[in-house]
This record gives structure tokens, C-alpha cells and sequence, in this order.
């Protein structure tokens, strides 16, 4: 059983892309409810909201395509 390596490199780029949105999101999140009483709050809550939805969909691809990349062989 071998790895596909090229394959594993794609997954681990989707976690190092995942891996600042993990940390962006949230922040963009607490930072907007501090700020309820500014106009751009609802904004700035969907785009805190947007990156970690992206986060999580980048983490579940790359793990995806790492598990493929290990499973899968040489096709």
C-alpha cells in the first residue's frame, strides 16, 4: 500500500488554508458582538460567520483528500 504524494500535498494545503480561518473567524465573530451598536455589525457578523464555515469546509476537504491519498493508492 503507497501513498499518493501528490495527493497528500493537496490535502495538507487545504489544512495550511484552513488553518488561519480557524483562528480569523471567531475573532471576526467577538469582535462584531463587542460592536453591536456600530452600523456595519451585521456585516462583519456575516462575514466572522462565513470564515469558519470556510474553515470547516477546507479542514473536511483536506482530511478527505488526505484519507483518499493514503487509502486509495496509486489511482
Amino acid at each position: 500500500m503507497s501513498t499518493n504524494k501528490q495527493l497528500l500535498v493537496k490535502g495538507i494545503r487545504y489544512m495550511a488554508m484552513a488553518l488561519p480561518l480557524l483562528f480569523l473567524g471567531p475573532s471576526v465573530i467577538h469582535s462584531s458582538f463587542k460592536n453591536q451598536e456600530h452600523p456595519l455589525y451585521i456585516p462583519i457578523l456575516g462575514l466572522g460567520i462565513i470564515f469558519c464555515m470556510l474553515s470547516i469546509f477546507l479542514m473536511f476537504k483536506g482530511i478527505q483528500t488526505i484519507m483518499k491519498s493514503m487509502f486509495d493508492g496509486n489511482q
